[in-house]
């Protein structure tokens, strides 16, 4: 597009329920504007937007896809996420340099979990809303009851501004701007109609509506409006415009994706009402400050929303926040401190790439093989101001790693590495305690795709099986022992012998004391004992797991003058560790957290309810702050009892559920519980 300017350009990210169309509605949009050819499908791995091997085969998004046209010389780069629960960071990464969002909504289904979480999506990320009521061609669809339930829902900011009318024959779409009715062929091309009476008469209450909308956004329309006069074309697009800036209004949009039905009017409102780039005024810095967006800046700066890695290599995406990129500048990375050269820039249509000679502010491009650049990071000429980075979800849903074959672990471990560069909402850990590798995702979908990825790129097939717990033990008791180790084998021998007094400490691991009278232990054999003690705490006498909050004091003993020496009682410790703490009334210890709950307001007993069959215990309830109709629980549960909670929580709230977990110490496993522990123990070291 020659002579692109700021002004001309509009970043709408497409957000919804799974399977609600939104890379159909990126399709049709692209075929419409004449940047394809062909109209792709979904279910035959066709679409623009879904390229990835793994989203063909699944028949669904995965990942955040860019793809940019052209309509009524506005350029339209278009966002299309995933709209499976399993893949929010994805979500995050496209609103995050979004400047309008168009949630998708099913017209059968209407109203899902997805369209709500989309909904706060964009408002946490401040950018203007609207709604596109897709399948309107299905004969079961209700576009009254779904904007009745969107209304209900969000509020009366929502108003309607293009709408299905079924006649006999057909569905007839109305554009509420300017009354004009429209008819689609077979092949998605709309006719205009002359409008019917009974038309009029079905939408006028839609129209009522809209015009009570747009005469809110200024006294000179609320007055026209008042007094019965007409609102122009005119002064409606401008109305809309600047109601959908401030928030004032949510437009809801229609049309069936597939046929190509309202497709034609949503663009048009993209080019005609959604904001550019610099509608906000503002970006905002990672320490809350405001930065001004300078279009003609001379100090340019970009921001990475994403990484992605394939056959070339690393992918970065990225905006231009401020200023002009231009080809071969150079740009720090405020976070590695690296220069990093802007050699080639691209823009994307899926994964098609088309390079440029340069980026206006607010376009959104990809540079290759930026080795030391990162999602979040900022790239600017000058200064030293971050821009807000993004808060992806911390995964808890952990599974460890079993190679499917032997001496994988190395290729494992790389694979791994490169694919959290791409998803920041994977975790991967080498656990040295339980000797196992680990991986965290935000579900069993969002792992089994990372397992399917690390197989079909990098080769290496791996198992998943529940992880091992980080169990600990220690005493209740107390027990009065000691510890001979004698040895004589010709020549010096060796002889320790102490008496050590075992309970419960206070600190998380050895309280060593002596109260040895008389020297019976002389005092350079105290380190060696201490030090026996802590190499035997590293396996319990229950389990095998390391014992925590031990005291030992040694109160006597005896020596040799020559047989006597450090490693003798370092061993003599090690005896009365193994003796007295069976004798201190041995317990095995889980590691127990604070689990934060957030659920509407009616599902607060089932959560009370699965937290207690998880011998959770509920700490207290709370009204959620900036949330209204949600409840946090907070509740101790212990970790072990963790491992399927992602997907419990999920489905007993539909998906509108969330939860932080944090281990914060360690307590008793119950009597019953700890058998089944210590006698899988027994079983795996025969």
């Amino acid at each position: 597009m020659a002579n692109l300017t700021t002004k001309a350009i509009r970043n709408v990210a497409l957000l919804g329920h799974g399977g609600s169309g939104k890379t159909t509605l990126a399709e049709a949009m692209l075929y419409g504007a004449g940047a394809t050819d062909r109209f792709g499908r979904t279910p035959d791995g066709t679409t623009v937007c879904d390229y990835d091997t793994e989203e063909i085969r699944r028949g669904f998004s995965l990942s955040l896809a860019t793809a940019n046209l052209e309509w009524n010389d506005i350029k339209i780069n278009l966002l299309d996420t995933p709209g499976y629960l399993d893949f929010p960071g994805e979500v995050l990464e496209g609103v995050r340099v979004a400047d309008a969002a168009v949630i998708c909504v099913d017209a059968k289904a209407g109203l899902e979990v997805g369209a709500e979480l989309g909904w706060d999506y964009a408002g946490d990320a401040g950018i203007p809303r609207a709604f596109f009521v897709n399948k309107c061609d299905d004969p079961d669809a209700n576009f009254n009851a779904v904007f009745t339930q969107l209304h209900d829902k969000f509020g009366t900011a929502l108003c309607p501004v293009f709408v299905p009318i079924r006649t006999d024959k057909n569905i007839i779409m109305i554009d509420l701007i300017s009354m004009q009715a429209y008819r689609y062929n077979e092949k998605g091309k709309r006719e205009e109609l002359m409008m019917r009476d009974e038309w009029v008469d079905l939408a006028s209450s839609y129209k009522d509506i809209l015009n009570e909308a747009l005469a809110g956004t200024s006294e000179e329309l609320m007055e026209k409006y008042f007094e019965g006069e007409e609102i122009t074309r005119d002064e409606a697009v401008q109305a809309l415009h600047e109601g959908i800036i401030t928030g004032s209004i949510v437009p809801v949009y229609c049309g069936a994706a597939t046929k190509m039905w309202g497709v034609y009017a949503l663009m048009d409102a993209i080019a005609e009402s959604f904001p550019r780039p610099t509608a906000r005024g503002n970006e905002i810095s990672d320490e809350g400050k405001e930065i001004a967006i300078e279009a003609d800046g001379s100090n340019v700066s970009i921001f990475v929303y994403k990484t992605s890695v394939d056959q070339y290599g690393l992918m970065t995406f990225f905006k231009v926040m401020n200023g002009t990129l231009k080809r071969d500048m150079v740009l720090k990375n405020l976070t590695s401190g690296v220069q990093e050269k802007m050699a080639h820039i691209y823009t994307m249509r899926g994964k098609k790439s088309t390079e440029v000679e340069e980026l206006v502010c607010g376009d959104l491009g990809m540079i290759q093989k930026l080795a030391n650049t990162k999602t979040g990071d900022t790239l600017c000429q000058s200064g030293d101001v971050k821009y807000k980075g993004i808060s992806f979800p911390k995964p808890y849903m952990t599974r460890a790693i079993i190679p499917a074959a032997k001496g994988d672990e190395d290729k494992i471990s790389g694979g791994i590495a490169k694919l959290l560069e791409e998803d920041r909402t994977l975790v991967y850990e080498n656990n040295a305690e339980t000797k196992q590798m680990t991986i965290s995702g935000l579900g069993d979908i969002h792992l089994d795709v990372t397992l399917a990825r690390l197989k079909s790129r990098y080769g290496t097939s791996v198992v998943l099986e529940e992880p091992r717990i980080a169990y600990r033990e220690s005493i209740k008791g107390t027990s009065d022992v000691e510890g001979k180790h004698k040895k004589q084998s010709g020549g010096s021998g060796q002889y320790g012998h102490v008496k050590i007094r075992f309970s419960r400490g206070e600190d998380a691991g050895l309280t060593f004391t002596s109260s040895v009278v008389g020297g019976t232990v002389p005092k350079n054999f105290y380190p060696a004992v201490e030090k026996g003690l802590q190499e035997a705490m590293e396996h319990g006498v229950l389990a095998g797991y390391p014992v925590v909050n031990l005291c030992a004091d040694l109160y006597d003993g005896s020596y040799h003058p020559v047989d006597s020496n450090e490693i003798s009682f370092k061993l003599a410790a090690r005896l009365a560790y193994k003796e007295g703490l069976p004798k201190a009334t041995p317990i095995l210890l889980e590691p127990v957290g604070t689990l934060l709950v957030t659920v509407p307001d009616d599902m607060v007993g089932d959560v009370i309810g699965d937290v207690t069959k998880r011998r959770g215990q509920v700490l207290g309830m709370n009204p959620t702050e900036g949330k209204d109709g949600y409840t946090t629980v907070e509740a101790k549960v212990p970790k072990g009892e963790m491992g399927d909670y992602v997907i419990s929580l999920r489905q007993s709230s539909q998906g509108r559920g969330k939860f932080d977990f944090e281990v914060d110490g360690y307590e008793e496993v119950p009597a019953n519980v700890a058998q089944k522990i210590i006698a899988e123990h027994k079983v795996e070291e025969e």
